[in-house]
């Protein structure tokens, strides 16, 4: 059935170029969008404004000697009416348009006896001619798996996903606006790699032609943006994508978004303050509130939050019975050193917290390492680990050392995953809800 839909629009196609029209032109004519023209309705109508469209069919009623069309853009939705003894070249518009087709409309408003704003057309032309069928809620696109790999009609046919993705760049814009009134600097650092740090993870590698060398692909922005504090920057933060050669699930994906920050003359201590407040400001920017709905939980993210103190008697048990319990947003503190080499550490305990909303790490900080000689022995250990199959190793980075060397002030650091704050701010089951072309494994 759809080889047959197919074939009957490659002739339509066909039909088109036979009558010296291009069915892909490169210039529009649209002189305003479909949301303005709702927004102005009753006023462009009774001022017989002539006016210009574009955008997708959504639907095509053929009843004979009129045709109805629903035309959609990125604004909103507008009903076009086809009518034989008013639109020119119907004939043809009669053959060759389709439901899907990229088209430009020209008319004056009008209201149907039901009261439907529309467009009475006078002329219309294809912009850009469909030749697949956009799929349907009988035979269209109900596969999860498919959804993901077809994003394009995702967006198309659910209005919600896009929704999604509106909050993530507002999370985006909040987060922002947020670091930029405190005083950071928004920065870019490489994404390309000599030496791969930051975290213990596994990273995805590559070759430099041009050097003769191997690169890697960041798993974290981290160590760069402590050279920037060496050079004299003391409060910064990127939006970093990342990298990590790692299992797939509902809370991972090989590509992802952190915010990281780095503020120099301040301990995880001050963090704990600073970012619960981060996160309440951006959910009153998305909600107007501090409380919503996630999953079967009503969480409050107000600052400031609950305080935990990790208990390293329960390290093994923490992860599958403790964390999952802590719904509300927790700050779980003093892990044990081991827990993170890159952290400062007094007592066997790192000077870190963990952000545990919904029983998920969503973020971490902790006071920066900044003693050279401390820190060597701690990658030195690693490189060891690295010999005997650690691939989560972390890797021994002269250069940065060298850098630590010329010094670098008391600083603190945190990393937030911006795909899991959107899951939780957008009540998303799966990363890849919130991630517009999560990784797939080909077909």
């Amino acid at each position: 059935m759809l080889e047959e839909i197919i074939k009957e629009r490659q002739k339509k196609l066909a039909k088109l170029r036979a009558e010296k029209i291009n069915p892909y032109p490169s210039t529009v004519k649209r002189t305003a969008l479909i949301g303005e023209v709702i927004k102005n309705f009753l006023a462009w109508q009774k001022s017989e404004k002539k006016i210009f469209l574009a955008g997708r069919l959504r639907a095509w009623r053929d009843q004979g000697k009129i045709i109805f069309g629903d035309l959609e853009d990125a604004s909103g939705r507008l009903q076009l009416v086809f009518d034989e003894k008013k639109t020119e070249k119907f004939s043809l518009i009669k053959e060759t348009f389709d439901s899907g087709d990229f088209v430009e409309a020209s008319g004056q408003l009008f209201q149907t006896q039901r009261g439907e704003k529309s467009l009475a057309v006078e002329t219309s032309r294809i912009i850009t001619k469909s030749l697949r069928p956009l799929p349907t809620e009988w035979f269209g696109l109900k596969d999860i798996e498919e959804r993901f790999r077809r994003r394009y009609l995702d967006l198309i046919l659910n209005p919600e996903v896009k929704d999604v993705f509106l909050k993530r760049q507002k999370i985006f814009d909040a987060i922002r606006e947020f670091l930029t009134n405190q005083g950071f600097l928004e920065v870019q650092t490489p994404i390309l790699q000599p030496i791969y740090g930051g975290t213990n993870a596994r990273p995805f590698e590559s070759k430099l032609n041009a050097l003769e060398m191997k690169v890697y692909l960041r798993i974290s922005n981290e160590m760069y943006l402590k050279r920037l504090i060496v050079g004299g920057y003391e409060k910064i933060f990127e939006f970093s994508p990342d990298f990590r050669n790692e299992g797939i699930d509902k809370l991972h994906n090989p590509e992802f978004t952190q915010v990281e920050t780095m503020w120099a003359y301040a301990s995880y201590k001050d963090n704990m303050k600073l970012w619960p407040e981060l996160v309440e400001f951006v959910v009153k920017k998305l909600y107007g509130k501090t409380k919503i709905k996630v999953g079967d939980n009503i969480i409050d993210f107000k600052a400031p939050w609950e305080k935990l103190k990790f208990n390293a008697a329960n390290i093994e048990e923490f992860e599958e019975k403790i964390q999952p319990t802590l719904i509300q947003p927790t700050l779980v503190y003093d892990y044990p050193e081991e827990a993170n080499i890159l952290a400062k550490s007094e007592k066997g305990l790192a000077k870190s917290f963990e952000i545990i909303i919904n029983g998920w790490e969503i973020g971490v900080s902790y006071c920066e390492e900044n003693d050279p000689e401390a820190l060597r022995k701690k990658w030195l250990e690693q490189e060891k680990k690295l010999k005997k199959g650690d691939y989560e190793a972390q890797r021994l980075d002269e250069d940065f050392l060298e850098a630590l060397e010329f010094g670098m002030p008391p600083t603190s650091g945190v990393g937030m995953g911006i795909d899991r704050l959107v899951m939780l701010l957008t009540n998303s089951a799966t990363i890849r809800d919130v991630i517009f072309f999560p990784f797939m494994k080909p077909k």
